[in-house]
C-alpha cells in the first residue's frame, strides 16, 4: 500500500556496528588506551552562536577538491542535509535528504517484475507490500521500485539532492553482524541476488543526479577481520555471482568493491558514488583516542589505503561519521563515553576527528562528507528519542573547520529508532540549518 516505505524508515535504520566503541580484549594495553575505552569523559557545554574562530582563511577556490565536487552538483557551499520525514525537509533549506535501503532482497535469481505475482523475500510473499524487499514497499499494483523512484522525485521537487545509503549485505545475509556476515559474500547464489538487487536499485536511479553510499561498515569489517588487513584475503564469489558485470574482477573483496562502483557508472551514469571510511577499521577507534602522542594521520592512511584497494580511487567522495548514537544515549544506557570536547582541549575532541578525516581525504584525493551525525543537543532531557549530543551545534557553528579539513557537507540522522531525530529534537536542527543558510553558507575551500 502507498506509504508503506515511509513507515519502514524508522524500522530499518542501521543497527549499531557490532564492535564500534567496544574495548577489544585481544588488543595490547597500549592500544586500549589509544582506543578511548574510558568512561571518564564528560559532556562539554553547548557551543555558542558564533562561527569559526581565527585561523580559518579563504583557500584557492576552484583548485580544491571540495569546490570541484560541489560544482558538479550545482552547489558552491558545504551541503547540509538529514534523514528526515518529508514534512521536516520543507521546514529549512536543506541541500540533501537521505534514505536507507536496508532489509532483505528478493528470493528469485533476478529482481521481481511484479510485486503481486511470484515475488517473495525471505519466504514471505510481497503481494500485499509486507515482505522485506524494499522494491515492494509501495502500491503493489505499480512496477517494483516505486519506493526509491518516488523518494527521488519528491526530494528533487524541493530542490534537494537525493542520497541513498545501500546497507543490504548484513541485513540480507541471515548471519550475525561482523565476521559472520562476510561468509555470505562467498556464497555465489546469495551474492548473485545481492548484486542483482544493486543493479535494480541503480536502474531506478537511471539518469538522475543522486548520491550513493555503498555499504557503511562492510568495508571496515573486511579490513578488520583478516589478520593482514588486506582486501585480497577475503574470498568473495564475484565472477560466479555476476559474470555480466563482474567477470573481469578478482574473487575477493577488492573485486567486489570495484565491480559495484563500475556498475554505478554503467547503470546510473549521473550518480555520484562513495565508500565509507570507518575510524575503527584498523582495530583502533581513532574517534575515541585519548593519547595526544598517537599518530592520527598514519592510522587514517591505513583505512584510506584499504579503500583504495577496493576501488575508492574511482569514486567521487568518501563518507565519514562521528558516532552511530547520541552521546547521551551511550552515557545513560551503556555507561560509555561518547563525547567530543567542544573546547578542543581534552581528547577526544572535534579537531582530532577533523585531522583524521582530512588525512583520509588527502590519501584518497577525494572530498569527504560527514554522514549520520547525531541529532541530539544539550537542551534535551536524555530520554528515548531525546538524547543530548553536541555535534549538530558544533558542526553548524564551525563549518569553516569542516571545510578546512576537506569536508563538503554534513548529513544528520539517527543510527536507530531510539535516537534523536529531526522530528524529536524540538526544532533545533531546523533552526541551526536556517541560521547556517541565512549566514550565506560556507565555501568549500579554506585553509588553516
Amino acid at each position: 500500500m502507498r506509504g508503506r516505505g515511509r513507515s519502514r524508515v524508522s524500522d530499518i535504520m542501521r543497527t549499531p556496528a557490532l564492535f564500534r566503541r567496544k574495548c577489544w580484549p585481544f588488543l595490547a594495553a597500549g592500544l586500549l588506551a589509544v582506543a578511548g575505552c574510558s568512561d571518564s569523559s564528560e559532556p562539554g557545554e553547548e557551543p555558542g552562536p558564533g562561527t569559526d574562530g581565527p585561523g580559518v582563511t579563504p583557500g584557492e577556490g576552484s583548485e580544491c577538491l571540495g569546490a570541484k565536487f560541489l560544482t558538479t552538483l550545482g552547489k558552491s557551499t558545504l551541503l547540509v542535509g538529514a534523514q528526515m520525514e518529508e514534512e521536516t525537509s520543507a521546514k529549512a533549506p536543506f541541500d540533501v535528504r537521505y534514505l536507507y535501503i536496508a532489509a532483505g532482497v528478493f528470493d528469485s535469481k533476478d529482481a521481481c517484475q511484479s510485486c503481486t505475482s511470484g515475488c517473495s523475500s525471505g519466504g514471505t510473499s510481497c503481494a500485499n507490500g509486507g515482505c522485506n524487499w524494499w522494491g515492494c514497499w509501495q502500491d503493489v499494483s505499480e512496477a517494483p521500485g516505486a519506493y526509491v523512484r518516488d523518494f527521488i522525485k519528491a526530494t528533487q521537487a524541493k530542490g534537494q539532492l537525493p542520497f541513498l545509503t545501500y546497507y543490504e549485505a548484513f541485513q540480507a545475509s541471515g548471519y550475525t553482524e561482523g565476521e559472520e556476515q562476510l561468509k555470505a559474500l562467498n556464497d555465489a547464489a546469495f551474492l548473485g541476488r545481492y548484486l542483482a538487487d544493486w543493479r535494480f536499485l541503480l536502474k531506478q536511479v537511471g539518469q538522475e543526479k543522486v548520491l550513493l553510499q555503498i555499504e557503511p561498515d562492510m568495508w571496515a569489517y573486511l579490513q578488520f577481520f583478516p589478520k593482514d588487513g588486506r582486501a585480497q584475503s577475503t574470498a568473495v564469489a564475484v565472477k560466479a555471482a555476476n559474470p555480466t558485470d563482474c567477470g573481469s574482477q578478482e574473487n575477493n573483496a577488492a573485486g567486489l568493491g570495484k565491480c559495484m562502483i563500475a556498475m554505478v557508472r554503467k547503470y546510473a551514469p549521473n550518480a555520484k558514488v562513495g565508500l565509507h571510511a570507518s575510524a575503527w577499521a584498523t582495530k583502533t577507534d581513532v574517534s575515541g583516542n585519548t593519547d595526544p602522542s598517537f599518530d592520527v594521520a598514519s592510522e587514517a592512511n591505513k583505512v584510506a589505503d584499504f579503500l583504495l584497494s577496493v576501488g575508492a580511487g574511482d569514486t567521487d567522495f568518501v563518507t565519514v561519521e562521528a558516532s552511530d548514537r547520541d552521546a547521551g544515549w551511550y552515557q545513560e544506557t551503556q555507561g560509555k563515553a561518547g563525547w567530543w570536547d567542544p573546547e578542543n582541549r581534552q581528547l577526544p575532541h572535534f579537531h582530532q576527528a577533523f585531522t583524521w578525516a582530512k588525512a583520509v581525504s588527502t590519501r584518497l584525493n577525494k572530498p569527504h562528507l560527514w554522514w549520520q551525525l547525531p541529532v541530539g543537543h544539550m537542551g534535551l532531557p536524555n530520554e528515548e528519542k531525546k538524547w543530548r549530543d553536541n555535534r549538530v551545534d558544533y558542526f553548524l557553528t564551525h563549518p569553516g573547520e569542516v571545510a578546512a579539513a576537506g569536508g563538503v557537507g554534513m548529513l544528520f540522522g539517527a543510527g536507530n529508532y531510539e535516537q534523536t531525530t529531526p522530528e524529536t529534537d524540538g526544532g533545533n536542527l531546523v533552526k541551526r540549518v536556517k541560521a547556517y543558510k541565512d549566514a550565506g553558507g560556507q565555501a568549500a575551500c579554506v585553509k588553516n
